[in-house]
């Protein structure tokens, strides 16, 4: 086991912070700048995690500076941006003639940059295959060409960085158990920005500096209601997020100096999900799989309460037996029932039967007429029950959503899309792909 014993000064921590642009002074942030010093002098394998735009290529960056390795090749690699079928021929190279379109031989990324450092940014996203052959290289420093069957050998440091929660994949079966403990040797969480709050207001203050030599504009100022409103913000987007707003503010504000009332223009509503929640199972993969499985959710549940409620009445009518029940059933018992459930907003209720000329014809009385007898019916006048099966098809349940929400709102799609509970780029390409006309 290596211990590294080296501690950063607070002048060397901060003369590495003017030096690659890091701004703010939170003990979770020089925690993890300090780990990246550490063990940069050494040829250990890091994980980075972190969420989106937190800044994680960065203390890559700086940990191949601060290594032996400086003075040789450092690249950047997203394994979620390069197509699964062309991944190996990246990483790894191909020989000429090893899949079509192979007119000749090409190195990968693990011989190019032999003796320097490889940052593997969304290591979450590699496939499976991929996974094991990079296991080898970390393991043994071999790998193969595609289509080739010689072993060659590499010299480079692995930097990998996700935003996901490998350990949960691995259990999912999504990422290999040895690959992430090999990967995480030593792991560097960098936080999130509402974690560091304090950093917030000397983040934008660095911004909009920037901004107004840029644009050739007034330095923004922030009143007390518009300081808290920036540093409560919920950030998603983490720094990244912060500087778009900061340019926005930078351009688009009249005035120097920018009120609460003016921030909240500028700060982006949070979307409410409306919804149900699929609890106890897993949630499926991606965006639109997961609306298929609330959407499907929904449906199921709302058939399963009609189904039972026809049953309910059909064994009443049918059953002799049950009028004393029935008798309970008075028309405001029904009427609340139905309005709990949400099954129906108004109905007609059975409030007498006439037996006088009509030849024992049963007579409905409409809901005006209040008489609290319950409702008999003999099982002679019940001619047949047919129950209608509901469309389950998602595809046509989603597509009628949709069309209530455009024609609720007016065709607004941004209004609509928060009605729905999913975002407006998912609504509109639902809209191409369902060819729905606004």
């Amino acid at each position: 086991m290596l211990i590294i014993n080296y501690q950063p000064s607070i002048v060397d921590l901060q003369s590495i912070k003017n030096r690659f642009g890091i701004i703010g002074n939170s003990p979770a942030l020089n925690f993890a700048l300090n780990t990246a010093v550490q063990v940069a002098a050494t040829d250990l394998t890091v994980l980075i995690v972190g969420e989106s735009g937190v800044g994680k290529e960065v203390f890559s960056q700086i940990i191949h500076a601060l290594s032996a390795r400086k003075h040789n090749p450092f690249i950047a690699v997203n394994c979620g941006a390069i197509p699964e079928g062309t991944i190996d021929s990246e990483l790894f190279g191909h020989e000429k003639g090893a899949f079509t379109g192979a007119v000749d031989s090409r190195k990968g990324y693990f011989e190019t940059v032999s003796g320097g450092t490889i940052f593997m940014d969304e290591i979450g996203e590699m496939p499976l295959g991929t996974q094991a052959r990079l296991l080898r290289v970390l393991e043994t420093g071999e790998f193969i060409r595609v289509g080739s069957s010689k072993v060659q050998k590499t010299d480079v440091r692995v930097i990998a960085a996700t935003n996901r929660e490998l350990l949960e994949f691995t259990q999912k079966g999504r990422f290999r158990e040895d690959l992430y403990y090999r990967l995480s040797t030593v792991p560097i969480r960098v936080p999130s920005l509402r974690d560091r709050k304090e950093d917030i207001l000397l983040l934008f203050r660095k911004f909009v500096v920037d901004f107004s030599e840029k644009y050739k504009t007034s330095v923004i100022q922030l009143d007390e209601e518009a300081k808290t409103l920036l540093i409560n913000h919920a950030w998603q987007g983490n720094v990244r997020e912060l500087k778009n707003i900061a340019e926005q503010i930078s351009v688009l504000s009249p005035h120097p100096l920018v009120t609460g009332n003016e921030m909240r223009r500028f700060l982006p509503e949070k979307a409410m999900n409306r919804l149900p929640m699929i609890t106890g199972q897993a949630a499926p993969h991606g965006e639109f799989a997961n609306e298929r499985e609330i959407l499907y959710k929904l449906f199921f549940d709302m058939k399963k309460d009609v189904t039972e409620l026809k049953k309910m009445f059909l064994e009443i009518l049918q059953n002799p037996s049950l009028a004393g029940t029935a008798a309970n059933f008075t028309r405001d018992s029904l009427l609340n029932d139905f309005h709990n459930n949400n099954e129906v907003n108004n109905t007609l209720t059975p409030a007498g039967i006439s037996q006088s000329g009509n030849n024992g014809q049963t007579n409905y009385l409409p809901s005006g007429n209040h008489s609290s007898q319950p409702v008999l019916l003999n099982e002679d006048d019940i001619q047949q029950h047919e129950e209608v099966e509901e469309s389950l098809n998602i595809m046509d349940k989603e597509k009628e959503l949709i069309e209530k929400a455009l024609k609720k709102h007016k065709g607004k799609r941004k209004d609509a899309s928060l009605d729905l509970g999913i975002s407006e780029r998912t609504l509109y390409r639902k809209l191409k792909e369902y060819d729905i006309e606004e």
